[in-house]
């Protein structure tokens, strides 16, 4: 966490804070209790995870998984941000090497259990400033800068053109994941992902 500033780690910033004066973090549970949420949105969906759930699943008391996090919000966040990852854009040398590693976090991500979770996460993000906070600054945000640094070096390389509207090809990019994980209209695919990035490698090609 950066003191003075907003903007902290999401995986911090998604579960209750420990006192200085409390015993140190037990990394055991942070991984047990990832590992449950996971398994119940997997097959249950949102409405299925439960404070008591995955206490009784993990064999530990209700209070080990409180003194985490907050509530049963922030605990889904912080599982799904575990399993997400933060910075998607490896620099591969090649930009479609770079955009490809960007759409395998988000296939990963979203053919599991964020798909189940996303939806219940979106109406909980409506009334809780924190978390929609949280979740826009220190998930969105670092994955954005991510691929605007990617999409950067592609300019610097001359592999492709100048002047497009850098936040519209992020959106591209990334927007089918969300809105089919949202409304469940089509699949998410490995051509689906493949096509996004071929999409986008039309849009910023050099003339």
């Amino acid at each position: 966490m950066r003191t003075g500033s907003k903007s902290v780690n999401l995986l911090e910033s998604v579960r209750l804070p420990r006192s200085r004066l409390g015993r140190p973090r037990d990394e055991r549970i942070d991984t047990e209790v990832v590992s449950a949420v996971l398994e119940v949105l997997k097959r249950g969906g949102y409405r299925a995870v439960t404070i008591d759930r995955i206490a009784r699943r993990i064999q530990r008391g209700r209070s080990s998984i409180y003194r985490r996090w907050p509530s049963k919000r922030h605990l889904v966040a912080y599982s799904v941000v575990s399993e997400m990852g933060a910075t998607p854009a490896a620099d591969t040398g090649a930009l479609r090497g770079d955009l490809e590693a960007v759409v395998g976090t988000l296939l990963r991500a979203f053919a599991g259990p964020l798909r189940q979770a996303l939806p219940g996460l979106v109406a909980d993000m409506a009334n809780d400033t924190s978390l929609r906070e949280a979740i826009r600054t220190e998930v969105l945000a670092t994955r954005r800068r991510s691929m605007r640094q990617a999409l950067g070096r592609a300019v610097d390389r001359g592999e492709i053109r100048r002047g497009f509207d850098v936040e519209l090809i992020l959106d591209m990019l990334t927007g089918p994941f969300y809105y089919r994980a949202l409304f469940g209209h089509a699949p998410i695919s490995r051509r689906m992902a493949r096509e996004a990035v071929e999409y986008v490698l039309r849009v910023v090609k050099r003339p």
